[in-house]
């Protein structure tokens, strides 16, 4: 990583061929937006669209749209609903019309400005509008250190999640650290669930730091934010350089979503913020592997880490263990009576296995539904 003196913000790079692009960090930086277009070469001759949520949108949009605006591009706005719940074709549609009535055309660019859900599906618009055009990430939640990285864009279906997207990577990455100040401490804690796991599928040095200091992150202390982001960032970039398109090494990336994706889809997509259902999901990893004999020691020290941030380490006993097998079965992960797992072999090493018996996981399931700590 570097810094860009152009724009005042450390730099990485997710090495892609012809489609590279730059992760940009820094404080202010959405006041400079105008600026990090112009270097990535933006044409300013067709409209630009900038996708929000009604919570980002009054904080934010002004200044972004007056910032492109300054250097000579003409911005339409569109703004979604706040949550879980826009990641549908319903709201997708939605703004595919405001597309249309912007006057987008092949050479316009969609910018994502939000979290996670907004990136999502921002880029899933990007990737579908007229087959395919230019797309901006402006991330503004921890959560989107990970989401905004790697090209993965998606909506829901009511029975799995992310089962209707495409690969579609953005022209950059530009995240305003600034924004991060405003989130509300359980979205804080979520987001990070996402940093810690960087740490365990990668860097066990990293997963120490992050432990170290939980409580600096936790209080929105922005040397540690900047730091953890970059390290999570050059993790992200150094597995989807490598796998672009998850063939092989980039599943890694899924530790605890196998199980976390289903227990959002149980609950609505409403009850449990990701970062939530993925930290259970991890520790249901951990208890795995080591039920099957892969590691030993991981379960504990991982439950350890989400209780030091404040997550929960346990299943709510309301859901239904056969509903969240189920919306296991509609995942992508699933094949042929098998769940593809990522199961950790030691603290910063995992392995992708494709031969985890159902009945194997419906008793870690049922464990975590009687252990630990849920909110």
């Amino acid at each position: 990583m570097n810094m860009n003196d152009q724009i005042g913000a450390a730099q990485l790079m997710v090495e892609l061929g012809e489609r590279s692009y730059p992760i940009w960090i820094g404080s202010g930086l959405i006041s400079r937006i105008g600026r990090a277009f112009q270097l990535q070469h933006i044409p300013t001759g067709s409209p630009i669209l900038v996708i929000t949520d009604d919570k980002v949108g009054p904080k934010y949009l002004h200044q972004v749209a007056e910032a492109l605006e300054h250097v000579g591009y003409s911005v339409s706005t569109h703004q979604v609903p706040s949550g879980e719940k826009s990641k549908s074709l319903r709201v997708f549609e939605d703004c595919i019309s405001a597309a249309l009535e912007a006057g987008c055309d092949r050479k316009s660019t969609v910018v994502a400005l939000g979290g996670g859900v907004v990136g999502d599906l921002a880029g899933f618009v990007a990737a579908t509008y007229m087959r395919g055009v230019r797309f901006v990430q402006v991330p503004t939640t921890i959560l989107a250190h990970d989401s905004s990285v790697g090209g993965k864009v998606a909506v829901n279906h009511p029975l799995a999640k992310n089962i209707i997207g495409a690969f579609h990577q953005p022209d950059m990455v530009l995240y305003d650290t600034s924004t991060l100040q405003s989130l509300p401490d359980r979205d804080v804690r979520s987001g990070l669930a996402e940093m810690i796991k960087h740490g365990l599928i990668w860097d066990q040095s990293f997963a120490a730091w992050c432990e170290e200091h939980a409580e600096q992150l936790l209080a929105k202390d922005e040397d540690a934010l900047t730091y953890g982001l970059l390290q999570g960032c050059a993790i992200k970039a150094a597995v989807v350089s490598q796998d672009e398109r998850e063939n092989d090494m980039r599943a890694i990336l899924n530790l605890g979503h196998t199980i976390g994706h289903a227990l959002e889809a149980v609950a609505g997509y409403g009850e449990l913020l990701h970062g939530e259902a993925i930290a259970i999901g991890m520790i249901g990893s951990a208890r795995l592997a080591e039920q099957i004999g892969m590691a030993a020691g991981v379960a504990e020290y991982t439950e350890r880490l989400m209780k030091s941030f404040g997550l929960p380490t346990a299943i709510p006993a309301h859901y239904d263990t056969e509903q969240i097998i189920a919306a296991m079965m509609h995942d992508k992960k699933f094949n042929e009576g098998r769940t593809m797992f990522v199961l950790p072999t030691a603290i910063g090493r995992v392995e992708i296995r494709r031969d985890v018996p159902v009945e194997q996981v419906r008793d870690i399931i049922e464990e975590l539904k009687g252990a630990g700590t849920w909110q």
